[in-house]
């Protein structure tokens, strides 16, 4: 007696699909299904990524957003905390604009609204403000009174611009000069040619870090290979 014939006799029969390719509990006309569809696929709503900003940070820079006056014409319809995370981004992944996710509004509403806010400073208004909330929070002063200028030469970028070569650095490209405070916190940053001599670059982040930090004072004393720059 085999085991085929056990289960007969116990009334477990097997029950054949009617059609080749269609499963059992599904009807011959119903449409077929591969794979995953949207309705199993993850709703995003432009806030998933690791590079947006949460509540708690959108509620401290909102109003400089918010408030940016946009001219003429209709009232935005999309939300600026949306533009917002879509530029965080492009400038976190270094994508281009034309990459960003479906789960973002198009690209050119988004690299406007960038910008535009560019042009009116809206993000290092926001640089200051964050900088000097963290000061604050370690018990510093919110404005600096010392401040450390290095420079960097590095290769050029897929979008080109004004190159040179480092003759001590032996790299051919452009070159940064940033000014930070005691704790690392960006001041200001200017981009020139890799061959501008550091005396040269370091007139112009200067002048920017003295236009925006009052308490700033024209100090300066050459330690090793960095300028430092100190209160009186």
């Amino acid at each position: 007696m085999t085991v085929r014939w056990v289960l007969y006799e116990a009334g477990i029969v097997r029950i054949k699909p009617t059609r080749r390719g269609v499963p059992s509990g599904q009807s011959k006309g119903s449409p077929k299904r591969y794979g995953y569809t949207e309705l199993h696929r993850q709703q995003h709503t432009g806030r998933d990524y690791s590079c947006c900003l949460t509540d708690a940070e959108w509620a401290l820079v909102a109003d400089l957003f918010e408030h940016m006056a946009t001219g003429r014409g209709m009232p935005p319809q999309l939300e600026r905390r949306t533009l917002l995370n879509a530029c965080c981004y492009v400038l976190r992944t270094g994508c281009a604009w034309q990459l960003l996710p479906k789960s973002f509004p198009p690209w050119t509403t988004i690299y406007k609204s960038f910008s535009r806010w560019a042009a009116q400073g809206a993000f290092e208004a926001m640089l200051h403000r964050l900088r000097q909330q963290w000061r604050e929070r370690l018990g510093r002063h919110a404005q600096p009174s010392a401040a450390v200028l290095d420079s960097q030469s590095t290769r050029n970028s897929p979008q080109g611009g004004e190159a040179g070569f480092d003759g001590a650095k032996k790299v051919k490209g452009r070159k940064r000069h940033m000014l930070v405070d005691t704790l690392g916190l960006l001041l200001a940053v200017t981009v020139s040619a890799a061959r501008v001599q550091d005396r040269d670059g370091a007139t112009d982040v200067v002048a920017q870090a003295f236009a925006r930090v009052l308490t700033l004072r024209f100090s300066l004393h050459l330690l090793s290979s960095t300028l430092a720059i100190s209160a009186l």
